[in-house]
């Protein structure tokens, strides 16, 4: 049986364990220590490595983990010398050690060669999607993230995804702001805060949920694009990546 486990790491990142209790992947390994923690307690043989994007809180860790385990690590090729195997978007891996199919989405926006993974009905999305929220636009464009964030909706509604940080309290502030009226938004609040009490990651979440409440893949919406119209703008007047790039400057200003 294939467990998916969120280890905490740096200030509010999230490093993904994929495993069957005897071999371990781990995702966007952006610090080592947490990792070799988690290996002396739960013993298990570390196979594989996946890397999102070369932000260094998602790759640095790669190459000491790399040399020490003698293990493989896949990720976009803007991860530089933090991998050993390019990927590119559009690949299958199978993970060695791990009766795993894991399909590349490329998902540029946020880096422009960022990537996602989706395997055992679990997305591991990087710094692309967030409960409630979504990456910044370092690299890519608005309609690069949105696109981006409209791929990610095609997949089954009860995926799970498995995002790279703990931003939900703070993304659900932002998304009250804009669209205080969306009943799942109040209810996820509560939800929320009281898994954070108690110490508890609020991920994965699902992502049929997100599709509801998440005001970064609702940009469709008439209701949400009348939120970001300037005065003399009639709900006409943008579109949807339009919206998501105000939605994006104001949430950039929040």
């Amino acid at each position: 049986m294939t467990t998916i486990e969120a280890i905490p790491a740096l200030r509010d990142n999230y490093i993904w364990a994929i495993h069957d209790d005897r071999h371990v992947a781990f995702i966007d390994p952006g610090d080592a220590a947490p990792i070799v923690a988690w290996l002396a307690h739960r013993r298990m043989r570390p196979v594989a490595l996946l890397v999102t994007h070369h932000h260094a809180d998602h790759c640095a860790a790669a190459p000491t983990l790399c040399q020490a385990y003698a293990i493989p690590c896949w990720g976009p090729a803007e991860a530089g010398a933090a991998i050993d195997h390019e990927l590119h978007g559009g690949e299958v891996l199978n993970l060695p050690g791990l009766a795993l199919r894991v399909e590349v989405l490329a998902c540029p926006g946020h880096t422009l060669g960022h990537l996602a993974y989706f395997s055992a009905g679990h997305l591991f999305c990087g710094d692309t999607l967030f409960s409630c929220g979504c990456g910044r636009l370092f690299e890519g464009s608005p309609a690069d993230m949105h696109a981006s964030l409209m791929r990610l909706c095609r997949l089954p509604g009860d995926t799970r995804v498995c995002c790279a940080h703990e931003y939900t309290l703070a993304n659900i502030e932002f998304a009250r702001s804009i669209d205080p009226d969306t009943p799942d938004l109040a209810r996820w609040a509560e939800a929320a805060i009281r898994l954070r009490a108690a110490g508890r990651p609020t991920l994965p979440v699902r992502l049929d949920e997100e599709c509801r409440r998440n005001p970064f893949l609702r940009c469709n919406e008439a209701t949400l694009r009348a939120r970001v119209l300037g005065p003399d703008e009639t709900p006409d007047a943008i579109d949807a990546v339009e919206t998501f790039a105000r939605l994006r400057a104001l949430k950039d200003r929040f």
